[in-house]
């Protein structure tokens, strides 16, 4: 392969995988079709367990391709083992829904987990997605103490 055969090849590379959010917690790691792309583990104030409180720690999952996504099955878990199972979900293409901890209406870009308690640990803790047949999509991770990654 020539030279500049080789510098188109990882331009061509690097565009059709951009850098995003989670890319931090996996240097290297190209971009799945469905992803975390953020996570609010810490809500704003008071740890009080109100609904509000609940309802501002969550997790954004984005789906990168053009075509919607059947995500029924499919799971989002914590290190202690806290699970959400996603139900009649449908991920429009190049769009993202946020699953939020406490009780709310389902729609089109917000879940609940109708939870009355929290599930992301602040001080460190991973998020993993893992599809409907049980396998590894994608995880974040936070905090000095972490436990490491899950597949």
């Amino acid at each position: 392969m020539t030279a500049v055969a080789a510098v188109a090849a990882a331009a061509v590379g690097a565009v059709a995988l951009p850098a995003t959010a989670a890319d931090r917690h996996h240097p290297g790691r190209a971009r799945a079709a469905v992803y975390i792309s953020s996570v609010r583990y810490d809500s704003p104030g008071r740890d009080d367990r109100s609904n509000w409180s609940l309802n501002q720690e969550w997790v954004d999952i984005t789906n990168s391709t053009r075509r919607a996504l059947n995500l029924d099955g499919w799971t989002l878990r914590d290190e202690d083992g806290h699970t959400f199972t996603f139900r009649h979900v449908r991920l429009g293409g190049r769009s993202t829904v946020r699953v939020h901890t406490g009780d709310g209406r389902d729609g089109r870009r917000d879940l609940f987990q109708d939870r009355r308690a929290y599930v992301w640990n602040n001080g460190y803790d991973t998020a993993t997605l893992r599809n409907d047949r049980g396998r590894f999509v994608d995880d974040v991770s936070w905090g000095r103490h972490h436990r490491g990654h899950r597949r």
